[in-house]
């Protein structure tokens, strides 16, 4: 392991384990930690080093990477005896991937730095799929020569590392690019409805989209796969799979609005986007689809 740079990654998901996966490599110790164990002993059985605390893993590593739920998740892993400001050393790089408010990212960093540390916001986009294949686009707001110390770090699992601007452009892009992509559902959903009872199909929505651009691929999958649910047989893991990404959705939209609120910014759209997101992922802002 000499010669190799010690990194952390907590926060072990959809996106966060196989991120982690990629920063085994010749590069970098991987250093990992997650509340659920079975994801951390996966990532041991490829090479990684699992750590048994916040602190164990916070003191062994140089960058740290943070991708868990929300803002409450963060503030616990940053603070308190166990977590990382008081058990890394001077210096050590925190990034944080989670989506988050804005006005929080900029206290976390404001007291990061007043006690030695460097905090970066780099929100990522691409989801599962594209953690898997190495292929993400992460979004990064801090000084030049903070991101391109991390920009090593996230080239593991990265297609795309996009520099927004100063601390807290990349969460600012992220609740933006998120806020854009669940008025798409939305809108979807609902012209999908009109579009099946007119005799039409989501393909046929598809086949136009591909000329036009008004239909993109993520908003085809997001309906035929929603749709296909709804059609199917009852499944408790599949409706908690949807559930669960309502709730995220809620989520992020409820950081978008905060943010716009603590900037006095407008955004009527986004408030009817997130007082139905939550309702269109698993189906209840319409009728049942029949089985055809």
């Amino acid at each position: 392991m000499t010669g190799k740079t010690n990194v952390g990654y907590i926060g072990l998901g959809n996106i966060g384990k196989p991120s982690a996966k990629h920063l085994v490599c010749d590069a970098f110790n991987a250093h990992v930690y997650d509340v659920y164990q079975p994801a951390v002993d996966e990532l041991v059985e490829v090479g990684a080093i699992g750590c048994s605390s916040v602190a164990e893993l916070a003191a062994a590593c140089s960058h740290i990477g943070i991708c868990v739920r929300d803002d409450a998740q963060v503030e616990g892993l940053l603070y308190g005896e166990g977590g990382i400001l008081a058990n890394a050393a001077p210096d050590t790089l925190v990034a944080i991937h989670s989506t988050v408010t804005q006005a929080n990212l900029l206290k976390w960093a404001a007291e990061a730095g007043d006690a030695g540390f460097r905090l970066i916001d780099a929100p990522i986009t691409g989801g599962a799929h594209k953690a898997v294949d190495g292929t993400l686009c992460y979004m990064v707001g801090g000084l030049e020569e903070d991101v391109a110390a991390a920009t090593p770090v996230f080239d593991t699992s990265a297609e795309k590392v996009i520099h927004a601007g100063e601390l807290g452009c990349g969460i600012a892009l992220k609740l933006c690019n998120n806020f854009m992509q669940y008025a798409e559902f939305v809108i979807m959903a609902e012209a999908t409805r009109l579009a099946e009872a007119c005799g039409l199909s989501p393909e046929v929505m598809r086949d136009v989209g591909l000329s036009n651009g008004v239909v993109n691929e993520q908003m085809y999958m997001f309906v035929t796969g929603r749709n296909g649910y709804l059609r199917g047989e009852p499944n408790p893991d599949v409706d908690a799979y949807f559930a669960t990404m309502g709730a995220l959705g809620a989520k992020d939209l409820d950081c978008a609005l905060a943010t716009a609120a603590e900037k006095g910014v407008a955004l009527p759209t986004a408030g009817y986007i997130r007082e139905r997101i939550e309702r269109v992922f698993v189906g209840k802002d319409e009728s049942r689809p029949t089985a055809e």
